[in-house]
């Protein structure tokens, strides 16, 4: 019995032929090389043999090879992430060592809602407090209406994380209300007309250019500000999360003095909260001189944007 075993399982071992090739075929496999054991394989429809050929050698070290490279891009596309962050943190880190070592002034809170009407008009309301130029803190409220041009495809691609898209757009129109009440002395009514153009640079950075005028009327008295306030801004990919670290400087031209009496600079973060909500920590410093003795503040802002 022993011999009837072995010259079975000899008659079962023989180089590939015709039918094995065909078999092949029918798999989807190409021809086996060499010389290959077929064993029988019984078919649930037909209850029927048929010869089954190894898969080539080749194709297992070319799907590993493949994976590899897939798990390969992954982590070279995460340490890229994490290089870019530790890299915006770098740039953050001297703003924030002069904000550690100097007094901070004050503190300003501010919230900005957002609603789009249509896919080129926006409403948005504003409640905040601020210090600018020679002015003491005081509460800015009101409304704002935005126009859009059309989006631009290379600003897409950089702000397809961003719950902001207005940065899309190549160019942004907004005329706003804000009244101004103060403590000690009459309300202040302003118009705020703004443009802003958003120009997208090299390795996802995105320049903004922000324009704005603020015409002021206070007891009667007529009064005017220019400001112009360049932005460069990174969108960083961590797993899921986009944070954005941000810097910026905002001179500051008033018709009181006749000069440029005031320069603000900015450094912050935007951190998302699902896909309304929007975080902006930030630091801000001023130097205005305007009056005499000059006057240097260190402020810390929270932003809190909220999208519908």
């Amino acid at each position: 019995m022993r011999f009837g075993v072995i010259r079975w399982i000899l008659s079962r071992i023989r180089p590939p032929s015709k039918p094995s090739a065909q078999t092949d075929q029918r798999l989807g496999m190409p021809p086996a090389k060499g010389w290959v054991l077929a064993l029988p394989v019984t078919s649930n429809s037909c209850h029927r043999q048929e010869t089954v050929a190894h898969l080539p050698r080749k194709t297992i070290p070319e799907t590993a090879r493949s994976r590899v490279e897939s798990l390969s891009s992954e982590s070279r596309n995460q340490m890229i992430d994490l290089r870019n962050l530790w890299l915006g943190l770098a740039l953050l880190m001297p703003t924030l060592g002069q904000c550690a070592s100097a007094q901070v002034d004050e503190f300003l809170p501010e919230i900005d809602a957002y609603y789009k009407v249509t896919q080129d008009v926006r409403l948005s309301f504003q409640a905040k407090e601020t210090r600018e130029g020679s002015e003491p803190t005081q509460a800015e409220i009101g409304p704002s209406i935005e126009f859009y041009l059309k989006p631009l495809l290379r600003l897409k691609k950089i702000t397809r994380f961003d719950l902001d898209d207005s940065k899309s757009r190549p160019l942004v129109l907004a005329i706003g209300y804000r009244y101004l009440p103060s403590p000690n002395q009459p309300a202040e009514n302003r118009i705020e007309p703004v443009a802003t153009f958003n120009v997208p640079l090299q390795a996802g950075f995105l320049l903004s250019d922000r324009s704005r005028a603020d015409l002021d009327w206070k007891s009667g008295k007529f009064t005017w500000r220019y400001r112009n306030r360049l932005q460069v801004e990174k969108r960083l990919t961590i797993h899921t999360y986009h944070p954005a670290p941000y810097a910026s400087v905002e001179p500051f031209y008033e018709s009181q003095y006749n000069k440029w009496s005031d320069t603000a600079i900015y450094a912050g973060c935007l951190f998302p909260i699902g896909k309304h909500v929007e975080l902006n920590p930030y630091y801000e410093h001023q130097n205005n001189t305007g009056k005499s003795p000059n006057q240097q503040l260190n402020q810390l802002g929270l932003i809190l944007s909220l999208f519908f």
